[in-house]
C-alpha cells in the first residue's frame, strides 16, 4: 500500500467544512449516498452496495481519521482542514493508502467527491 496525500482548496470557513467531514449527513451530501452511523462505526452506501469504516480520530475543526473495517491491510483515510498562515485560504488534505496500480483510479475518484463537496457547500 501506498499512502497518497491530495491538497484541494476550499471556499468555506472550517466550521462548515469540517462539519461535511464528520457527520452522516454532512458525508452523504458528497462522499457517498447514504451514511449509517453506529457508535464510531460509519457505513457508507453507494447504490447497493456499502463499506464500513471505524472512526479513529477526531479533533474539531482540524482533523477526521477513518479506516475502513473490510481491508485485510491498514486502509485509512483522513481529512485535514489546514488554514493558510498568510492569505488564511482553507486546504483540505486527502490522505489516503493505495495499491499502487490504483493510485490514478483513486486520485480520479476523490477529485470528483471533492467536486461534489465544493458544490455541496456552495464552494
Amino acid at each position: 500500500m501506498k499512502r497518497i496525500e491530495l491538497e484541494f482548496q476550499i471556499r468555506s470557513s472550517p466550521s462548515v467544512l469540517f462539519s461535511r467531514l464528520s457527520t452522516a449527513s454532512g458525508l452523504a451530501e458528497w462522499f457517498s449516498d447514504n451514511v449509517l452511523v453506529d457508535g464510531a462505526r460509519y457505513t457508507f452506501i453507494w447504490g447497493k452496495t456499502s463499506q464500513s469504516a471505524d472512526l479513529l480520530s477526531i479533533r474539531p475543526l482540524e482533523n477526521v481519521k477513518f479506516r475502513w473495517t473490510e481491508s485485510e491491510e491498514p486502509a485509512e483515510f483522513e481529512f485535514n482542514i489546514v488554514m493558510g498562515e498568510i492569505i488564511e485560504d482553507l486546504s483540505l488534505i486527502v490522505t489516503d493508502h493505495v495499491d499502487e496500480e490504483d493510485e490514478e483510479d483513486v486520485v480520479k475518484l476523490w477529485d470528483a467527491a471533492i467536486s461534489r463537496l465544493r458544490k455541496a457547500i456552495g464552494s
